[in-house]
């Protein structure tokens, strides 16, 4: 079954622009590899960030939060962020798309 997983959070103003460095060099990776069936985003609004994921294939992030670059991202995260952040991971059915990986 497919993964969609959202989360969500907001940083210390002084740490936003450390943690967009460090989100791109785990893009970066995520590119370099290119996983199969994974859909992966960040979007900002100001200091809130918001990582959009799905793989279409499995109910796995592992493509994603195995990658060592990301590890690197969570490694300090608690310390950029105001909150723990908002997780929402589900095991769902898709039913058509547009955009995304098939």
């Amino acid at each position: 079954m497919p993964r969609l997983t959202m989360v969500r959070y907001t940083v210390k103003p002084e740490a936003a622009e450390e943690n967009v460095r460090l989100a791109k060099a785990a893009f970066g990776e995520v590119h370099a590899t290119s996983p199969e069936h994974i859909a992966y985003g960040l979007f900002r609004q100001g200091d809130e960030f918001i990582h959009v994921f799905l793989n279409t294939a499995e109910d796995s992030s592992e493509a994603v939060t195995g990658l060592p670059a990301f590890k690197a991202f969570e490694q300090d995260l608690p310390a950029r962020i105001t909150a723990p952040p908002e997780i929402t991971r589900l095991a769902v059915e898709r039913i058509d798309g547009y955009g995304l990986p098939a």
